[in-house]
């Protein structure tokens, strides 16, 4: 069974930075794509950033572009979202996403129903 845990979350200034990170566990574990989504209080869940697993290809919602960059670890499975210059807004509950590697991503990767596996979540907080 495939496994996503995100860490790195937390409380941080206006303009500050944080570092998540994902980690997939799981035997059979493979993927075409990893991503990260996030949802904030009384919204919808929204893409922020995805990375093509072979090609190391990133793609960015226009709100995060430029502050967040994506970066995966193949051999440790792992994927990461720097984010700098934070701001109140992008205080939410972000989620790590997987897609199974049987299944190579032909699309953006940028919608909910393009990923296989999801993790449970990380709190971002970010104070004005």
């Amino acid at each position: 069974q495939v496994q996503l845990v995100e860490s790195g979350g937390g409380l941080v200034q206006a303009g500050g930075s944080l570092r998540l990170s994902c980690a997939a566990s799981g035997r059979t574990f493979s993927t075409s794509a990893m991503g990260w989504f996030r949802q904030a209080p009384g919204k919808e869940r929204e893409f922020v950033a995805r990375i093509r697993w072979r090609t190391g290809n990133t793609y960015y919602a226009d709100s995060v572009k430029g502050r967040f960059t994506i970066s995966r670890d193949n051999a440790k499975n792992t994927v990461y979202l720097q984010m700098n210059s934070l701001k109140p807004e992008d205080t939410a509950v972000y989620y790590c996403a997987a897609r199974d590697g049987g299944s190579y991503l032909y699309t953006a990767g940028t919608t909910i129903p393009e990923y296989t596996y999801w993790g449970q979540g990380t709190q971002v907080t970010v104070s004005s």
